[in-house]
Protein backbone atom coordinates (compact mmCIF):
# COMPACT_ATOMS: atom_id res chain seq x y z
CA UNK A 1 0.00 0.00 0.00
CA UNK A 2 2.78 2.43 0.97
CA UNK A 3 4.57 1.79 -2.32
CA UNK A 4 1.32 2.39 -4.22
CA UNK A 5 0.82 5.74 -2.48
CA UNK A 6 4.27 6.93 -3.50
CA UNK A 7 3.70 5.81 -7.09
CA UNK A 8 0.42 7.77 -7.18
CA UNK A 9 2.17 10.83 -5.76
CA UNK A 10 4.96 10.52 -8.30
CA UNK A 11 2.47 10.33 -11.14
CA UNK A 12 0.63 13.41 -9.94
CA UNK A 13 3.88 15.28 -9.52
CA UNK A 14 4.99 14.58 -13.08
CA UNK A 15 1.66 15.21 -14.79
CA UNK A 16 0.56 18.24 -12.79
CA UNK A 17 3.89 19.94 -12.32
CA UNK A 18 4.56 23.53 -13.30
CA UNK A 19 7.47 25.90 -13.04
CA UNK A 20 8.12 27.06 -9.49
CA UNK A 21 7.14 30.67 -9.02
CA UNK A 22 10.15 32.07 -7.21
CA UNK A 23 9.76 35.81 -6.79
CA UNK A 24 12.79 37.79 -7.85
CA UNK A 25 14.42 40.09 -5.39
CA UNK A 26 13.30 43.14 -7.31
CA UNK A 27 9.64 42.18 -6.98
CA UNK A 28 10.01 41.57 -3.25
CA UNK A 29 11.73 44.90 -2.70
CA UNK A 30 8.96 46.66 -4.64
CA UNK A 31 6.43 45.03 -2.31
CA UNK A 32 8.31 46.27 0.74
CA UNK A 33 9.37 49.70 -0.44
CA UNK A 34 6.52 50.64 -2.72
CA UNK A 35 8.70 50.98 -5.79
CA UNK A 36 11.95 52.75 -6.56
CA UNK A 37 12.50 56.22 -5.20
CA UNK A 38 15.60 57.75 -6.63
CA UNK A 39 17.34 60.09 -4.26
CA UNK A 40 18.95 63.26 -5.51
CA UNK A 41 21.61 65.62 -4.36
CA UNK A 42 19.21 68.54 -4.47
CA UNK A 43 19.76 72.22 -5.08
CA UNK A 44 21.55 72.74 -1.77
CA UNK A 45 24.20 70.15 -2.64
CA UNK A 46 23.67 68.38 0.69
CA UNK A 47 25.29 65.14 -0.38
CA UNK A 48 28.23 66.81 -2.08
CA UNK A 49 28.87 68.77 1.11
CA UNK A 50 29.57 65.55 3.01
CA UNK A 51 33.20 64.52 3.29
CA UNK A 52 34.24 61.27 1.64
CA UNK A 53 34.87 59.77 5.07
CA UNK A 54 31.43 60.79 6.35
CA UNK A 55 29.74 59.31 3.30
CA UNK A 56 31.65 56.04 3.49
CA UNK A 57 31.59 55.60 7.26
CA UNK A 58 27.94 56.57 7.63
CA UNK A 59 26.73 54.24 4.92
CA UNK A 60 28.86 51.33 6.12
CA UNK A 61 27.59 51.78 9.67
CA UNK A 62 24.01 51.72 8.43
CA UNK A 63 24.56 48.65 6.27
CA UNK A 64 26.31 46.72 9.03
CA UNK A 65 23.44 47.47 11.40
CA UNK A 66 20.87 46.41 8.82
CA UNK A 67 22.74 43.22 7.95
CA UNK A 68 23.13 42.21 11.59
CA UNK A 69 19.47 42.79 12.37
CA UNK A 70 18.26 40.90 9.30
CA UNK A 71 20.52 37.89 9.91
CA UNK A 72 19.75 37.74 13.63
CA UNK A 73 16.00 37.79 12.98
CA UNK A 74 16.08 35.10 10.30
CA UNK A 75 18.68 32.91 12.01
CA UNK A 76 16.61 32.48 15.17
CA UNK A 77 14.19 29.60 15.72
CA UNK A 78 11.05 30.37 13.70
CA UNK A 79 12.90 33.16 11.89
CA UNK A 80 11.48 31.72 8.67
CA UNK A 81 8.79 29.35 9.93
CA UNK A 82 7.12 32.02 12.07
CA UNK A 83 7.34 34.89 9.59
CA UNK A 84 4.72 34.83 6.83
CA UNK A 85 6.80 37.18 4.66
CA UNK A 86 9.65 34.68 4.32
CA UNK A 87 8.17 31.31 5.34
CA UNK A 88 9.14 28.74 2.73
CA UNK A 89 6.08 26.87 1.40
CA UNK A 90 5.95 23.60 -0.47
CA UNK A 91 7.13 23.96 -4.06
CA UNK A 92 4.25 24.86 -6.36
CA UNK A 93 4.22 21.40 -7.92
CA UNK A 94 3.63 19.83 -4.50
CA UNK A 95 1.19 22.52 -3.35
CA UNK A 96 -1.06 21.67 -6.29
CA UNK A 97 -1.48 18.13 -5.01
CA UNK A 98 -1.24 18.87 -1.27
CA UNK A 99 -4.99 18.43 -0.74
CA UNK A 100 -4.84 15.01 -2.37
CA UNK A 101 -1.82 14.10 -0.25
CA UNK A 102 -3.75 14.90 2.91
CA UNK A 103 -6.75 12.89 1.70
CA UNK A 104 -4.58 9.78 1.37
CA UNK A 105 -2.96 10.24 4.76
CA UNK A 106 0.20 12.05 3.68
CA UNK A 107 -0.44 15.34 5.46
CA UNK A 108 2.22 14.54 8.04
CA UNK A 109 4.85 14.12 5.32
CA UNK A 110 3.91 17.47 3.78
CA UNK A 111 4.09 19.23 7.16
CA UNK A 112 7.43 17.58 7.92
CA UNK A 113 8.94 18.83 4.67
CA UNK A 114 7.74 22.41 5.25
CA UNK A 115 9.20 22.39 8.76
CA UNK A 116 12.50 20.88 7.59
CA UNK A 117 12.82 23.40 4.76
CA UNK A 118 12.31 26.36 7.08
CA UNK A 119 14.58 24.98 9.79
CA UNK A 120 17.24 24.46 7.12
CA UNK A 121 16.99 28.11 6.10
CA UNK A 122 17.21 29.24 9.73
CA UNK A 123 20.34 27.14 10.24
CA UNK A 124 21.96 28.41 7.04
CA UNK A 125 21.36 32.16 7.39
CA UNK A 126 24.00 32.89 10.08
CA UNK A 127 26.60 31.93 7.46
CA UNK A 128 25.56 35.05 5.55
CA UNK A 129 26.79 37.59 8.09
CA UNK A 130 30.52 37.26 7.38
CA UNK A 131 29.97 37.49 3.63
CA UNK A 132 27.77 40.56 3.96
CA UNK A 133 30.12 42.33 6.38
CA UNK A 134 33.08 41.62 4.08
CA UNK A 135 31.10 43.07 1.19
CA UNK A 136 30.61 46.27 3.18
CA UNK A 137 34.33 46.45 3.99
CA UNK A 138 35.22 46.13 0.30
CA UNK A 139 32.77 48.82 -0.79
CA UNK A 140 34.39 51.66 -2.72
CA UNK A 141 33.59 55.34 -2.22
CA UNK A 142 31.88 55.34 -5.63
CA UNK A 143 29.73 52.40 -4.54
CA UNK A 144 28.83 54.23 -1.33
CA UNK A 145 27.78 57.42 -3.13
CA UNK A 146 25.80 55.49 -5.73
CA UNK A 147 23.93 53.65 -2.98
CA UNK A 148 23.32 56.81 -0.99
CA UNK A 149 21.80 58.70 -3.93
CA UNK A 150 20.29 55.66 -5.64
CA UNK A 151 16.87 54.00 -5.42
CA UNK A 152 15.49 52.68 -2.14
CA UNK A 153 16.84 49.19 -2.81
CA UNK A 154 20.29 50.28 -4.05
CA UNK A 155 22.15 48.73 -1.10
CA UNK A 156 20.13 45.53 -1.33
CA UNK A 157 20.94 45.21 -5.01
CA UNK A 158 24.62 45.82 -4.22
CA UNK A 159 24.56 42.95 -1.71
CA UNK A 160 22.79 40.68 -4.16
CA UNK A 161 25.42 41.39 -6.81
CA UNK A 162 28.39 40.90 -4.49
CA UNK A 163 27.27 38.06 -2.20
CA UNK A 164 24.56 35.88 -3.78
CA UNK A 165 26.85 33.32 -5.43
CA UNK A 166 29.06 32.78 -2.37
CA UNK A 167 26.06 32.81 -0.05
CA UNK A 168 24.30 30.10 -2.05
CA UNK A 169 27.46 27.97 -1.88
CA UNK A 170 27.50 28.39 1.92
CA UNK A 171 23.80 27.65 2.34
CA UNK A 172 23.47 24.59 0.11
CA UNK A 173 25.42 22.01 2.21
CA UNK A 174 23.51 23.06 5.34
CA UNK A 175 20.19 22.72 3.54
CA UNK A 176 21.18 19.32 2.13
CA UNK A 177 22.00 18.03 5.59
CA UNK A 178 18.75 19.33 7.07
CA UNK A 179 16.52 17.75 4.40
CA UNK A 180 18.39 14.44 4.26
CA UNK A 181 16.25 11.37 4.89
CA UNK A 182 13.00 13.25 4.29
CA UNK A 183 11.20 10.83 1.98
CA UNK A 184 8.98 13.42 0.35
CA UNK A 185 12.03 15.53 -0.50
CA UNK A 186 13.66 12.54 -2.19
CA UNK A 187 10.52 11.87 -4.21
CA UNK A 188 10.23 15.51 -5.25
CA UNK A 189 13.85 15.60 -6.39
CA UNK A 190 13.45 12.45 -8.48
CA UNK A 191 10.34 13.49 -10.37
CA UNK A 192 11.00 17.23 -10.54
CA UNK A 193 14.29 16.44 -12.27
CA UNK A 194 12.31 14.46 -14.81
CA UNK A 195 9.95 17.42 -15.22
CA UNK A 196 12.86 19.78 -15.85
CA UNK A 197 14.00 17.64 -18.76
CA UNK A 198 10.64 18.30 -20.42
CA UNK A 199 10.82 22.01 -19.67
CA UNK A 200 7.91 22.11 -17.21
CA UNK A 201 10.14 23.00 -14.25
CA UNK A 202 13.07 25.39 -14.27
CA UNK A 203 16.31 23.47 -14.05
CA UNK A 204 17.44 25.44 -11.00
CA UNK A 205 14.17 24.60 -9.21
CA UNK A 206 14.24 20.87 -9.92
CA UNK A 207 15.87 20.03 -6.60
CA UNK A 208 14.40 20.68 -3.16
CA UNK A 209 17.75 21.80 -1.77
CA UNK A 210 18.27 24.36 -4.53
CA UNK A 211 14.70 25.54 -4.02
CA UNK A 212 15.22 26.07 -0.27
CA UNK A 213 18.61 27.71 -0.81
CA UNK A 214 17.11 30.23 -3.23
CA UNK A 215 14.20 30.93 -0.88
CA UNK A 216 16.65 31.48 1.98
CA UNK A 217 18.59 33.97 -0.16
CA UNK A 218 15.36 35.74 -1.07
CA UNK A 219 14.48 35.98 2.62
CA UNK A 220 17.84 37.49 3.54
CA UNK A 221 17.65 40.15 0.84
CA UNK A 222 14.02 40.92 1.65
CA UNK A 223 14.83 41.61 5.30
CA UNK A 224 17.86 43.71 4.33
CA UNK A 225 15.60 45.66 1.97
CA UNK A 226 13.15 46.34 4.80
CA UNK A 227 15.97 47.69 6.96
CA UNK A 228 17.24 49.83 4.10
CA UNK A 229 13.81 51.34 3.48
CA UNK A 230 13.36 52.09 7.20
CA UNK A 231 16.67 53.97 7.39
CA UNK A 232 15.99 55.97 4.23
CA UNK A 233 12.47 56.91 5.28
CA UNK A 234 13.36 57.91 8.84
CA UNK A 235 17.03 58.91 9.08
CA UNK A 236 16.29 61.14 12.06
CA UNK A 237 15.04 58.11 13.94
CA UNK A 238 18.46 56.45 13.82
CA UNK A 239 20.54 56.32 16.98
CA UNK A 240 23.78 57.43 15.33
CA UNK A 241 24.29 61.13 14.63
CA UNK A 242 26.41 60.17 11.61
CA UNK A 243 23.55 58.14 10.13
CA UNK A 244 21.22 61.10 10.65
CA UNK A 245 23.62 63.40 8.85
CA UNK A 246 24.39 61.11 5.91
CA UNK A 247 20.89 59.83 5.17
CA UNK A 248 19.29 63.12 6.13
CA UNK A 249 21.27 64.72 3.29
CA UNK A 250 19.13 62.96 0.68
CA UNK A 251 15.75 63.50 2.33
Amino acid sequence: MKRTVWVVLAGLLVTDVQALDLKGLGEMVEKVGGGANTGSIGSNGAVSSLSDKETSDGLKLALNQGVSKAVDLLGATDGFMGNSEVKIPLPESLKKIEKGMRMIGMGKQADELVLKMNRAAEQAVPEAKTLLVNSVKQMSLTDAKNILTGPQDAATQYFKKTTSTDMAAKFLPIVQKATANVQLADTYNKYAEMGSKFGVIKKEDANINQYVTQKALDGVYLMIAKEEVAIRQDPMGQASSLLKKVFGAVK
